[in-house]
């Protein structure tokens, strides 16, 4: 009890540094990732209608994956492997056509931008 007594005085005792007002947060990563979006249509136009249905409802136009399901006439299990399939081709062929480049820790870092059709 004693130690734990102490962790928590410990932890709440921590010393903090004020940040500055005018510190910018590094935008690189949220620049390239954005600029990959326009990568996108064009990747998007040459997958499977099936795995293009899926992406563009439930990722782009925001549908909940049960609604999917419904729309679909598919089990919510199914909707799910559909979309996490969809995913999966869609990052496959972004990373072939588009040359993506991960860093260490898996984020955007490069990749090579194609002309839209």
């Amino acid at each position: 009890m004693a130690r734990n007594t102490l962790a928590d005085k410990l932890r709440v005792a921590r010393d903090t540094v004020q940040l500055p007002e005018d510190l910018a947060a590094p935008s690189d990563e949220l620049e390239t990732v954005d600029n990959l979006t326009a990568c996108l249509p064009r990747v998007l136009s040459e997958l499977s209608a099936e795995d293009r249905e899926a992406i563009t409802l439930c990722d782009l136009q925001g549908m909940a994956q049960a609604d999917f399901a419904a729309t679909m006439g598919l089990s919510l299990s199914a909707a799910k492997s559909r979309v996490q399939r969809a995913r999966q081709r869609l990052k496959q062929r972004m990373t072939q056509v588009c040359q993506v480049q991960l860093d260490h820790a898996g984020r955007v870092s490069d990749f090579v931008p194609r002309r839209p059709l």
